[in-house]
């Protein structure tokens, strides 16, 4: 029997046929991989603390400002009052208005970090009440958010719900369950959708305005914006001081915890295979900065949140960008497949 010579050829039917489309991504050589960088600048100068010199030389300039303006204010009504009787007392109305109004917004601001140190008191009891198992003080605690929430239509069902099965229930998980799926789930609704138009609008500003700071400044005001709109979602609308102190906690805690820092694996599994080395790399700072935005608006959440987030209640930050971002990629995809067809 003759050797037989020749290639030998083994036929795979299952095997793909090859293309370019099943290419790996060329990698941009010497190019840095997106990172987030307006929100890591916007996350570290918000969890910043001054020194005790520069705390020490603003306040020595602001108390200075304000003794030379009421030394000017008061030359000027008593000469007023000397030459013009009239204008003068014109002059003390006005100046009795302004006094007034600024009095009307301490009084605000008192307020604000009122109903901020409210939400946080009835949050540190609802933790208390779960680690110990005291029955009691869950249904007082189940009480307060009641009570939080009277003037509230949105939970005036999931209220009358909680008030009735109140007293039933002989567990704190479980009655801190019944609250949350009958009274808080609304709310958490509608703070959900502010993270994810804070996200949306970062992420859209970073991608298409190539301007110099423009991405600091629209990740600054739309955190500012969504933080203060997630506590009047919960019950503790802030003032300018309380708005401020809020935003201050929550990025120190997420510096803290290194959560500023973001990878190509949340924004793949969010989206599907290994986006940023797809796209362009201003739309993937873009993508890096909403996701940095949602982690933001959860830890706000948390911290506004009357009741600690139950087993599976958390919102999950992928998702948050799944549904602000789609699209956005949405967009580019098509952007991109109609590039290819012509």
């Amino acid at each position: 029997m003759s050797e037989r010579k020749g290639p030998v050829l083994i036929e795979l039917e299952d095997a793909p046929e090859a293309g370019p489309e099943l290419a790996a991504p060329v990698p941009d050589v010497g190019m840095p991989a997106p990172e987030g960088k307006a929100m890591q600048v916007v996350a570290t100068l918000g969890a910043r603390r001054p020194s005790w010199l520069a705390r020490f030389f603003w306040s020595a300039l602001v108390g200075l400002v304000g003794f030379v303006a009421s030394l000017a204010a008061w030359d000027f009504v008593t000469g007023l009052l000397a030459s013009n009787p009239v204008l003068g007392w014109i002059a003390v109305g006005l100046i009795g208005a302004v006094v007034f109004a600024l009095l009307l917004i301490c009084l605000r601001e008192l307020a604000a970090f009122s109903r901020l140190g409210r939400l946080d008191k009835v949050h540190r009891a609802a933790e208390a009440a779960l680690a110990s198992g005291d029955v009691k003080a869950a249904r007082d605690v189940a009480r307060r958010i009641s009570s939080l929430y009277a003037g509230r239509a949105e939970v005036r069902l999931g209220r009358e719900v909680l008030d009735r099965q109140r007293d039933e229930l002989f567990d704190p998980a479980s009655l801190f369950a019944l609250a949350e799926a009958e009274v808080m789930a609304p709310l958490d609704a509608m703070a959900e959708r502010e993270v994810e138009a804070a996200a949306r609008q970062v992420a859209t500003v970073t991608a298409l305005v190539p301007l110099a700071f423009a991405d600091i400044i629209a990740a600054l005001t739309a955190n500012l914006r969504m933080i203060r709109k997630i506590a009047e979602v919960y019950g503790g609308r802030a003032g300018t001081f309380g708005a401020w102190r809020l935003t201050r906690a929550v990025l120190t805690h997420l510096v803290a915890t290194g959560a500023v820092a973001i990878g190509d694996d949340l924004l793949g599994s969010a989206v599907g295979g290994s986006v940023l080395s797809k796209l362009s790399r201003r739309f993937g700072e873009g993508l890096v900065n909403g996701a940095l935005t949602a982690r933001v608006g959860v830890a706000t959440m948390e911290v506004c949140r009357p009741l600690p987030f139950g087993t599976g209640r958390k919102p999950s930050v992928t998702g948050l960008i799944k549904r602000a971002l789609t699209g956005l990629f949405n967009a580019r995809e098509g952007t991109s497949d109609g590039n290819a067809r012509s």
